[in-house]
This record gives C-alpha cells, sequence and structure tokens, in this order.
C-alpha cells in the first residue's frame, strides 16, 4: 500500500487554510498512487496555539472532519491528521483515520502527554490500543511521545498491527527519535511505522521534520529533510510477512518473565 506522509506545520491558528493544505496534499498523493495520506500531530489547528486549543477543539464527528472526509473521497485517498478533541466537557490530543470513501474508521487519543504545554491543555486518553482495516491491512494510531515508549507499541504488535501511523510534534533536540528510536520500534515489533512529524519554528518549538516510513527489517523506505516535504513510499505486506518468518520475535516471547513489568 503506497503511503504519503505530509511533513508540514500548516498554518497555526486557522482551520480553513490547514484544510486547504490538507487538500493539496491529498491531491498530490493520489497523483503518485497512494492510497493512505498521514498527516502530523495537531494538524488540523496547529500545535504551539495556547488556548486556541480549546478553542478550537471540536468532536470527532465535528464539521472539520466531515470536510475532511469529503476530501478523502473526492481525492480517493485515506487521510489519518491529528486535531484538538472535545469530547465529555474536556480536550484530548487526537488523531482520526478516514476511508477513501469518507467512513471514520478510527479515533485515538494521545495516551501519553509530553511536557507541561500538552499537561496543561489535554487530558490524555486511556485507550492504549486503536486499529482499523485498511486496504487488507491492520492499521494502529498512535501520536508522538507515544512511540517511545515500548509497552503500547509492544500491545500493538500483540493484537496484530501491520502499520503504525504516528502523526507527530516533535522538536529540537529529539532527532534521535526518528533517526534510531524509531526504527528500532519497527524492528522489534516486526511492523511498519509511518512517523509524521512538523517541521520548523512554531511558537517555542522548533519542529526538525525527518518523517519517515520504516519497515520490520528496521530499514526507513524513505527519510523527509528539515523542510516541508510530501513524503511517499511502499507499505509491502511480503516483506511484512517474511519477516516476520525470520524474525519470531512475539512468538520466542517469555511471558511469564515479565509480570515485574506492569
Amino acid at each position: 500500500m503506497r503511503t504519503a506522509l505530509l511533513q508540514s506545520s500548516g498554518r497555526p491558528g486557522s482551520t480553513v487554510e490547514n484544510l486547504k493544505a490538507l487538500d493539496d496534499a491529498a491531491g498530490r498523493a493520489a497523483a503518485e498512487g497512494a492510497a493512505l495520506l498521514v498527516a502530523p500531530e495537531m494538524f488540523l489547528t496547529g500545535y504551539a496555539i495556547g488556548d486556541d486549543v480549546a478553542r478550537l477543539a471540536e468532536p470527532a464527528d465535528g464539521d472539520c472532519a466531515d470536510a475532511i472526509a469529503e476530501l478523502a473521497h473526492r481525492h480517493g485517498v485515506a487521510i489519518a491528521y491529528g486535531y484538538p478533541e472535545r469530547a465529555a466537557g474536556v480536550v484530548h490530543n487526537s488523531a482520526q483515520l478516514i476511508s477513501a470513501d469518507g467512513t471514520r474508521l478510527a479515533n485515538y487519543r494521545k495516551t501519553h502527554l509530553f511536557g507541561g504545554f500538552e499537561r496543561e491543555h489535554f487530558t490524555p486518553g486511556e485507550q492504549p490500543v486503536v486499529q482499523a482495516e485498511l486496504n487488507g491491512l491492520t492499521v494502529g494510531i498512535m501520536i508522538c511521545y507515544d512511540v517511545e515508549f515500548p509497552e503500547p507499541v509492544r500491545a500493538h504488535a500483540l493484537a496484530g498491527t501491520d502499520l503504525l501511523l504516528v502523526p507527530t510534534a516533535n522538536m529540537h533536540p529529539f532527532q534521535f527519535v526518528a533517526e534510531s528510536l524509531v526504527p528500532v520500534r519497527a524492528w522489534e515489533n516486526q511492523m511498519y511505522v509511518a512517523y509524521a512529524n512538523r517541521a520548523g519554528q512554531e511558537g517555542e518549538f522548533e519542529f526538525f521534520g525527518l518523517s519517515g516510513l520504516s519497515g520490520p527489517d528496521g530499514v526507513t523506505r524513505a527519510r523527509a529533510g528539515r523542510g516541508e516535504e510530501l513524503l511517499v513510499a511502499d507499505v509491502d505486506p511480503a516483506l511484512l510477512a517474511a519477516s516476520r518468518e525470520a524474525n519470531p520475535y512475539l512468538e520466542d516471547r517469555r511471558p511469564g518473565l515479565y509480570g515485574s513489568l506492569a
């Protein structure tokens, strides 16, 4: 399945402009033969937007979700995107996956909040594994800091995730996460990991880009630079199956020894 990763910070504070950017990216992704477009964490509104997080938050089935469903259907590309979700009187840092026919397939709420900014503006989610079926693959969703914890990624592996989508807002000086940690997560859990980061200066944060699609062999199939970019690479089910057969980490586990981890 050809997968496109949008590396961009869009226009912080403007959902109208960010929807336009997503529309443009979906058109370019479709022209490249992609079946899926992954946009960064909080792409819909911007990340470093202070109290506008609460003002711009909307339900998972809100107006912007409807607009993204329409453009996904128009371009024939599934879209995963980050946004602030208002639900039950609180705001979550969320990511939603919408199919190429405009169906909302999955909605994930970030479970591991990073730093004072996120803890001030968001309530953490409580469901670590959120999945959907897309083009014959089991697709899971995490957000940025979540992937830096081995336990939830392993939970996805045990639940059968083939492709883990990670909308991200990672900043200097944590480049090693993109360069080293993410490919290792893909290898040790025998899955593909699509890591789509923001890029450039935004408020107090300097996002470093370096988005990439890493495979179950630990090889990053495509890597973006530091600026805005649309990255396209393939998720190959045959490679996934062969790699899992050659590297049976999940079968060789000894869960009885790991009780202290919980």
